[in-house]
């Protein structure tokens, strides 16, 4: 079974080329070894989601732009999460917050072509199903 992600899981983006974690609001108002439980809402570009170091995606505007200006030499630039939509699929069987639970087999897309993925779920206590 998956496990419940909470703030401080690892991400990762494919077309990042550093880590980031989760950060999680209490609103959700549901804990976790003394730490909030994500729901498939925490989505919010630098408020649940950090930057990944540089961004090597040719769809970011500011990739685009360095790469041309070499020459078509790819040029990666620093990461600004574009996420637009919500974790999917999440837990739906686990309300929080009245929306599904977030669990380590969630996935986020970013508008610039990355795909973001739980790496460590920030805790390892608490199995949904």
């Amino acid at each position: 079974m998956p496990f419940q992600v909470c703030m401080g899981a690892t991400l990762m983006c494919t077309m990042g080329m550093a880590p980031s974690s989760l950060v999680v609001l209490p609103t959700n108002q549901v804990m976790t070894d003394e730490v909030p439980d994500a729901n498939i809402m925490d989505n919010i570009p630098l408020v649940n989601i950090m930057p990944f170091g540089m961004c090597m995606s040719p769809a970011n505007p500011m990739v685009a732009a360095a790469t041309a200006a070499a020459m078509g030499v790819l040029t990666p630039m620093p990461c600004i999460p574009a996420t637009v939509a919500p974790w999917v699929p999440g837990a739906p069987t686990v309300l929080l917050a009245n929306m599904p639970t977030l669990d380590d087999t969630s996935t986020l897309m970013c508008m610039w072509a990355g795909v973001i993925s739980i790496i460590m779920p920030g805790e390892m206590t608490v199995q949904v199903p």
